[in-house]
């Protein structure tokens, strides 16, 4: 009997004990998670312009080719998940879900999605479509310069 009570216990906790308990996985970011939407949205005009003729300042995440309309690319070695929401506005944001701190899987159908647990996320802002999770990705600052996406910041 207390073998079983001690089995059980791991998964209420992995599951239950902490929504939003990944924030300690977020530790690469400064900006309060209310803030991610706006700083998401304000990355747009500046990433949405490619800037062929500024030398490339940031890290190369890859080719904006890899980056579909209306989808997006995670970049795991980043942490970082690419989204084009309309035709040439890219759109950065952390690539580890708010829920418990696990890497996002993929963007699927118009979503950004956490395969632990089911989370959804917008490809515009970030913004949680479907939980467990309950605060939005953080923005990441990102641009196109020349023909790749590039983490400014």
């Amino acid at each position: 009997m207390v073998a079983l009570a001690g089995a059980g216990a791991p998964i209420l906790a992995a599951c239950g004990g902490g929504e939003d308990a990944g924030s300690a996985g977020t530790t690469g970011t400064s900006a309060p998670p209310s803030s991610a939407p706006t700083s998401a949205s304000s990355s747009a005009p500046s990433s949405s312009a490619p800037s062929s003729s500024a030398p490339a300042s940031g890290t190369v995440l890859g080719p904006a080719s890899e980056v579909p309309v209306g989808g997006g690319k995670v970049y795991t070695d980043a942490k970082v998940v690419v989204t084009q929401p309309a035709a040439g506005q890219y759109k950065g944001f952390s690539a580890v879900c708010t829920h418990q701190g696990n890497p996002i899987g993929s963007v699927e159908g118009g979503q950004i999605v956490c395969p632990f647990h089911n989370s959804h996320f917008s490809i515009s802002d970030g913004s949680v479509v479907s939980g467990p999770a309950r605060r939005p990705l953080p923005g990441v600052d990102v641009a196109v310069q020349g023909s790749n996406i590039v983490q400014t910041t």
